[in-house]
């Protein structure tokens, strides 16, 4: 084991090939279906059983593992200062680029997570929940930066995970519909005192501006979903020209008109898109924090999980 391991390691991170990780599910258990697996797999993602066991199934090994570790380290902080122990929430927080799979990664970590007898109740939220509505953005003329880290209520997004870490019974946050683009009026997701918070966005490890705190630093662990550019870029486009037959379609969709497109115009409007704002905000924004994650893992051009970089310092 020191012999394969020993070699890898480079500036703090532990770096594990796609085999040398699926080594280390040791006996977790394989507790998804391929029916459940299908409801969880987002739009032109790939991923399959075999992507579950050898890559999620470690992953939640070691989460297991780090939860446990993280209520251990509680327990002894509450007997030091003579008070009750308390369930402190553990968060778990995923980034990455549009289109690079991060909200599969959630939803299955959110899935598998919660069939651990030690943490049954996992909830999840996106940070889409706290971008601001489209008319703010419009007000501050920045709906073309929709996405980019100040298009976001950063501090309605920290006051959140605050309370939600204090242990607050009930914490709610705004809803995103995809569909309309925009924050539903009046709906609310309600968050119940969990075992497991997993936060899921784009700029989840932006660090905070001087005196601030970001939302990171209430995170118990977290993980990057990386790719080369061009990889995702393409992902982007696929994934484009599938909502144009599907989601695109819905009269209620923000982008409806995109539907009528031809397939050449709809390339063409994606890769504008891509270039312009995805792009340039993975490249500015998103691909900079990839060194604050505790974990990364870095995808091949057919969406599997081919490296695994575990930080050990």
């Amino acid at each position: 084991m020191t012999h394969r391991y020993a070699a890898k390691v480079n500036n703090g991170y532990v770096e594990l090939s796609r085999e040398q990780w699926s080594e280390l599910r040791k006996n977790t258990p394989l507790t998804l279906t391929a029916d459940e697996l299908e409801e969880l797999r987002g739009v032109d993602d790939p991923i399959d059983l075999t992507e579950v066991t050898d890559i999620y199934l470690p992953l939640t090994r070691l989460l297991n593992l780090h939860f446990t570790g993280s209520k251990q380290r509680s327990s002894v902080l509450s007997a030091f200062l003579g008070k009750s122990d308390r369930r402190v929430p553990y968060i778990l927080g995923i980034a990455g680029s549009v289109a690079v799979g991060k909200s599969t990664t959630a939803r299955l970590l959110h899935t598998l997570l919660a069939r651990w007898p030690e943490h049954p109740h996992v909830e999840l939220i996106t940070t889409d929940s706290f971008l601001y509505p489209n008319a703010v953005l419009e007000a501050k003329k920045i709906m073309h930066r929709k996405g980019f880290p100040e298009s976001y209520d950063r501090r309605a997004l920290v006051r959140f995970v605050a309370e939600v870490k204090a242990g607050a019974a009930e914490v709610k946050a705004p809803i995103y519909s995809h569909l309309e683009y925009d924050i539903v009026p009046g709906a609310a997701q309600t968050v119940k005192n969990p075992d497991i918070l997993i936060i899921e966005g784009l700029n989840v490890l932006q660090p905070a501006p001087p005196t601030s705190l970001a939302v990171n630093d209430y995170f118990d662990f977290s993980i990057y979903v990386d790719a080369k550019v061009e990889d995702i870029r393409a992902w982007y486009v696929e994934r484009f020209h599938k909502l144009r037959r599907t989601a695109f379609e819905d009269p209620k969709s923000y982008f409806r008109h995109i539907a009528e497109l031809s397939y050449d115009e709809a390339t063409e409007f994606a890769r504008n898109v891509w270039r312009d704002i995805n792009e340039r905000n993975l490249i500015e924004n998103i691909a900079p924090t990839r060194g604050r994650a505790d974990l990364v893992l870095k995808k091949g051009v057919d969406h599997s999980v081919r490296r695994v970089r575990l930080r050990q310092t």
